[in-house]
């Protein structure tokens, strides 16, 4: 399931700037999107990123480049959604990824005929890349759940499930954006601690979350499950993912539900989707604490554990409205890594339909808050600000309990390994506009 083919082996591109040591979108990358050139009537269609370029699939389609039954597959990218290519599975998607990698590579013969094809991704636009039907966020980081718990729970952070279930919630899919639209401060209710009635008003405690998106491919049918060892078949991919979220509107509604108008008004991915297979050889054992519950069985395998987790790089940016008018860099707020996560992508989509729950091709799980063990790790303000009682000092000198209007938030993420190529994720970017009136 886990092993690399050609794809993943040293090889370069035509497309000079995907060489780049630095550069997101080398070759053995190839990530899916959604997009047209910017302020065009085109119609949206399937891209794929390479270097700082656009694979234009519609016009490779159009070359006849690709035939056969690869064609096929290329077929099930020109839409509007990338729902028919995620549904045909595996083996589709990486007879139509080693296709691509093959015309991109240096040596081939077909470069004259395939450069119109090139749209540059400064001059594109995009759009959330497949229809999501359903979106599910979990909550995989035992630190984030530690930390947050803590706040409320001193004594006893960790609800007494949370090390026996992946704990998930069902979010809102309508309010599912791209990254670079910009995001309405939300109004709803809220009850600080000593007062007796709730007020309505724009939410003063407006945070991110820190997450990675895992895109559903085939799915399966209603009152069936996804054992352990097929899981990873219904992966199509994973993007980066900002849950927003208004938390002092959270802290109110939260009980005995859980998250409502706290979330649904906004969550920002990243236009591209880096595809299970490109994700291959930043594969990692998972390991569950030996002093901790272990799994039960049917979330427990030796494949699992042999490299069921994923070796990403987590990065939060913010810039200020003033850092943006003084042609400031955005500050780090932290770095962590998924490797990190309670539990794994397989184990997230296995306990999703134990129950017989249908997933559905271009459905969206979310991995809750990726928060690491240490200093600077935090997934949210909420931790890294204690719950706003320690404000973080910018490099500007500015303070920061919680996000204030004009500030911008960008996510990055990014694999690293001896021997293989930096590849990325791009960014996510959402910038907080001051409630409506």
């Amino acid at each position: 399931m886990y092993e690399l083919n050609e794809t993943h082996e040293t090889i370069t591109s035509w497309v000079e700037s995907a060489n780049l040591p630095d550069c997101d979108f080398p070759i053995q990358n190839l990530p899916f999107g959604v997009f047209r050139r910017q302020g065009s009537d085109e119609a949206f269609r399937g891209g794929v990123a390479i270097g700082d370029q656009i694979l234009d699939l519609a016009g490779l389609h159009a070359t006849g480049l690709i035939a056969g039954r690869a064609g096929e597959r290329l077929s099930a990218c020109l839409g509007e959604t990338l729902n028919p290519f995620m549904a045909l599975g595996p083996e589709a998607w990486s007879e139509l990824r080693l296709c691509l990698s093959r015309i991109l590579r240096a040596d081939t013969p077909d470069r004259a005929r395939l450069a119109p094809c090139l749209v540059p991704q400064n001059d594109a636009e995009y759009r959330v890349p497949a229809r999501i039907g359903d979106y599910t966020d979990f909550y995989t980081s035992i630190h984030h759940a530690t930390n947050v718990g803590r706040l409320f729970r001193p004594d006893n952070p960790l609800m007494p499930n949370y090390q026996w279930v992946p704990i998930g919630y069902h979010g809102r899919s309508s309010s599912i954006v791209v990254s670079g639209q910009q995001i309405r401060r939300p109004q709803g209710q809220t009850r600080s601690p000593g007062m007796e009635v709730p007020v309505f008003g724009p939410s003063q405690r407006v945070d991110y979350e820190l997450e990675l998106g895992i895109f559903i491919g085939p799915g399966n049918p209603l009152g069936s499950s996804v054992n352990l060892a097929q899981a990873e078949d219904q992966v199509f991919g994973i993007c980066l993912l900002n849950d927003w979220s208004a938390r002092d509107i959270q802290a109110w509604e939260y009980q005995p539900l859980g998250p409502f108008l706290s979330k649904s008004f906004a969550s920002s991915i990243s236009p591209w989707i880096l595809t299970a297979e490109a994700l291959r050889p930043y594969r990692v054992p998972w390991s569950r604490p030996e002093d901790h519950p272990q799994p039960l069985p049917y979330l427990e395998s030796a494949g699992n554990r042999t490299a069921g987790a994923f070796d990403i790089n987590l990065e939060v940016l913010l810039q200020t409205r003033k850092m943006q008018a003084s042609g400031d860099q955005a500050a780090r707020l932290s770095l962590s890594n998924f490797r990190n996560a309670y539990w794994t992508v397989a184990q997230m989509v296995t306990h999703h339909t134990v129950n017989g729950c249908n997933l559905q091709p271009g459905d969206l799980l979310g991995s809750g808050t990726q928060s690491g063990p240490g200093e600077g790790e935090g997934g949210a303000l909420l931790e890294l600000t204690q719950g706003g009682k320690n404000p973080l000092a910018l490099n500007n000198g500015e303070t920061r309990k919680f996000l204030e209007d004009g500030d911008a938030i960008t996510l990055r993420g990014w694999c690293e390994k001896p021997g293989h190529p930096r590849i990325g994720f791009g960014e996510a970017v959402g910038e907080l506009l001051p409630a409506l009136d």
